[in-house]
């Protein structure tokens, strides 16, 4: 699986599944798709046992439940978390991603940079371009 996970992002689903309460069996649920233009839609959530199709990533001692759609999106993707005053999440890095030619996809290639807010878990989100 080609995917990075930053040592921010480490941590931040570390903390995430101690404060769930839940067992050690736990593991933290991220679920990407495709979603407009060159973008993602996305949630997270913590999970007692992965889903029928999961795959079980052991990462820094922790386990991620990837589902088939998430694996395929994630490819050369790198995954953040940044802690701001207004906005604190995930962010998914994909250096892969192009322009539709849309006036509401990225820009000349940039990467596109997908939040996922922690205010928004469990649910979707929203596709962010980079300024």
């Amino acid at each position: 699986m080609d995917v990075t996970f930053t040592p921010a992002a480490l941590h931040f689903i570390r903390r995430m599944l101690r404060l769930s309460g839940r067992t050690n069996e736990a593991g933290f649920r991220l679920t990407v798709m495709p979603g407009g233009c060159s973008g993602y839609d996305a949630q997270f959530s913590i999970e007692n046992q992965p889903a029928s199709g999961d795959e079980i990533l052991q990462v820094d001692g922790m386990r991620l439940f990837l589902p088939a759609v998430s694996r395929m999106s994630l490819t050369g993707v790198t995954v953040d978390f940044s802690d701001g005053i207004l906005d604190s999440g995930l962010t998914l890095h994909n250096p892969n991603a192009t322009s539709c030619g849309c006036s509401t996809g990225s820009a000349g290639g940039n990467p596109t940079v997908t939040k996922v807010s922690i205010a928004r878990i469990g649910r979707k989100t929203e596709r962010k371009d980079p300024p």
